[in-house]
């Protein structure tokens, strides 16, 4: 049942030989994380995925969360024990300092561990993750008493946390937000203000639940330049720290919602007895700047969701597709003593499911990626090192959470085309899968605005430097890839697909500078869309250079008849050949439709900003 959340054998292959994950061994900061540790990490995130959250996933779907008389809310019974487990494996603080009671490890090794827990329950795994973005944005902005006083309650699981920005007229445009602060005379302020869509917004696994609200302090300048963010907790913290009594934060429903049903997302009333306290984190009216650090966290986090819904579906699929007995081999023709076979062996179900294996692999590749980058911007020794980080995860934001989700969601798709009229109904979990992967491409930022994020900052900013060396990046891989014969039909495709990209992202930065502006904007998604995409094609790409190596090695030759005799008795030989075709199905399948796509975008065509509102009908 492991291999049904995600391929350990993929799992272990980026971290160690495409990442070299082992390399960060050399820093003080990471020194104990060995391969050693990492693969025991990995192996303890596995079992408890499978053993303990796995079993949760259909029955908190199906049981979901519970609305009481007294606004508690009462989420589904079997994930208490599941969520006992994972608090005393103090697996929230995996990345925060051990000053903190975190466990130090680098980013790029817990995200293999969280990619377990989220493809076992994502419902579940929505309480926790918010409560690690709480807790950074108070280590960032917070002062000493409030660092002393909810870190370690935040870090350990023992307190929850959320994201409070939501309202009814403000969701994308948060600068329209009507939730007030007031000034209290000991420096606390009044909350008073309702707020809507809050995952995990109140429930019953945590002794306190502390919401980064966005306010505005009363007299401050209308729009975002005048938000600031407060600690709001649900109950308030003695000066002991320890919980106090209620602090007016009540829960007046929760949503039902197509997906995602074990976790509770509340409307929350803030001071609806004029009894509800924050206390000021970071500066008045720099709210944005201090939640934007929480909002990218969550932006990479819901990439992460994604794609482990994605790989879940995937590895059903294949394991379906290995047991579902239906239809004679095409080659069998009208033979009546041809026997049924496993669907895998039919033609337009291998694409299926190469398809979904080609998008599914790259994804791991990139969000591991961009836990490297996060990792080497915390150990830069110089602060242009720190800031060339800081820039590559800036540009890799909207493309992990926006391209992923869009990609995850047909991967969810196809594996339900895969099962059939059996993936349709809910025996079988991949019905669930697609319902709870569909608001992943909304929550915290459409991906329309992640579209407009990478083109209206990302994309301009030090005037293009930061992207153009992204790319150079990719070229750095095409240049490996040339030294490599066997690769040639897919290294040309790639850098072509690198070239133009670059092309279009200038030409397109140009126009977003003009009169031309809004049909620039009308292309942003499908930028971020043949973006991703040719990012796709150099993850495979580089993934390819080093499995071509190591055939290499295992075969003892390049020539492929030797490379497939050596595949069939040799898992290592197989999965390395694995890498290599699904590489060139990708570059020769996939990439082609985005070059179209690049032609499209570099042409700018006005008409979907110039038809008349009057001329959509309706």
């Amino acid at each position: 049942m492991a291999q049904l959340i995600a391929d350990r054998r993929d799992v272990d292959f980026v971290l160690h030989e495409q990442m070299e994950v082992g390399k960060l061994t050399a820093y003080e900061k990471f020194a104990e994380f060995n391969k050693k540790t990492v693969d025991m990490i990995v192996s303890e995130a596995r079992n408890l995925a499978i053993k303990e959250i796995l079993p949760t996933q259909k029955e908190s779907d199906q049981v979901g969360c519970t609305l009481e008389k007294d606004a508690t809310v009462r989420v589904p019974e079997c994930l208490h024990q599941a969520n006992k487990l994972y608090r005393d494996g103090e697996w929230l603080a995996m990345i925060a300092e051990p000053e903190w009671g975190g466990q130090g490890m680098p980013k790029t090794v817990a995200l293999a561990a969280e990619e377990y827990f989220y493809g076992a329950n994502p419902s579940f795994m929505l309480y926790h993750g918010l409560s690690h973005g709480a807790a950074n944005l108070v280590k960032t902005f917070g002062t000493e008493e409030q660092k002393k006083h909810y870190l370690p309650k935040l870090y350990s699981g023992q307190w929850a946390g959320t994201m409070v920005l939501t309202e009814a007229e403000a969701g994308s445009d948060v600068g329209a937000l009507q939730t007030t602060a007031t000034r209290n005379q000991d420096g606390t302020f009044n909350i008073s203000g309702t707020k809507i869509f809050i995952s995990g917004g109140e429930h019953n696994m945590a002794e306190n639940i502390v919401h980064p609200v966005l306010a505005r302090i009363e007299g401050a300048p209308a729009g975002t330049s005048g938000v600031s963010v407060f600690l709001v907790p649900k109950y308030r913290v003695n000066k002991d720290g320890n919980p106090g009594e209620f602090n007016d934060v009540v829960c007046t429903g929760i949503e039902e919602k197509m997906g995602l049903h074990g976790n509770s997302t509340c409307t929350l009333v803030l001071g609806g007895r004029g009894n509800c306290k924050g206390t000021l984190i970071g500066q008045e009216n720099k709210g944005m700047r201090a939640m934007f650090l929480m909002m990218n966290e969550a932006r990479q986090l819901v990439g992460l969701q994604g794609f482990s819904v994605a790989t879940a579906s995937y590895m059903y699929a294949v394991n379906y597709a290995r047991e579902r007995i239906q239809g004679k081999h095409l080659t069998a023709g009208k033979n009546p003593e041809a026997p049924p076979v496993p669907i895998i062996r039919h033609p337009d179900v291998r694409r299926q499911l190469l398809t979904m294996k080609a998008y599914v692999d790259a994804m791991r590749s990139l969000i591991y990626y961009g836990g490297l980058a996060h990792d080497m911007e915390g150990l830069a020794e110089t602060e242009e090192e720190k800031e060339k980080y800081a820039e590559r995860t800036a540009i890799l934001t909207p493309i992990i959470k926006g391209y992923i989700t869009d990609r995850a969601l047909e991967v969810t798709s196809q594996a339900i085309q895969v099962y059939g009229g059996y993936g349709y109904i809910q025996e079988y979990p991949v019905e669930q899968l697609m319902r709870d992967c569909r608001i992943f491409q909304i929550y915290e930022g459409t991906n329309g605005i992640q579209a407009m994020d990478l083109l209206g900052r990302k994309l301009g900013m030090k005037q293009g430097q930061p992207f153009m060396d992204y790319l150079g990046e990719m070229q750095k891989t095409i240049d490996e890839a040339r030294k490599i014969g066997g690769l040639d039909k897919i290294t040309g495709r790639v850098e072509k697909a690198v070239n133009r990209l670059g092309e279009v992202a200038a030409s397109l930065a140009k126009a977003t500078a003009s009169d031309n502006i809004l049909n620039a904007f009308a292309f942003a998604h499908p930028f971020l869309d043949v973006t991703g995409d040719v990012t796709m094609a150099w993850m495979h790409l580089w993934r390819a250079v080093i499995a071509s190596a190591k055939l290499e090695k295992i075969a003892g030759s390049t020539d492929m008849e030797k490379i497939l005799e050596k595949a069939g008795k040799n898992k290592d030989a197989a999965f390395y050949l694995g890498c290599l075709k699904t590489a060139e199905f990708f570059v020769m399948n996939l990439l082609p439709p985005a070059m179209g796509k690049l032609e499209t975008i570099a042409e700018t065509n006005g008409s979907a900003v110039e038809m008349p509102e009057a001329s959509f009908g309706g």
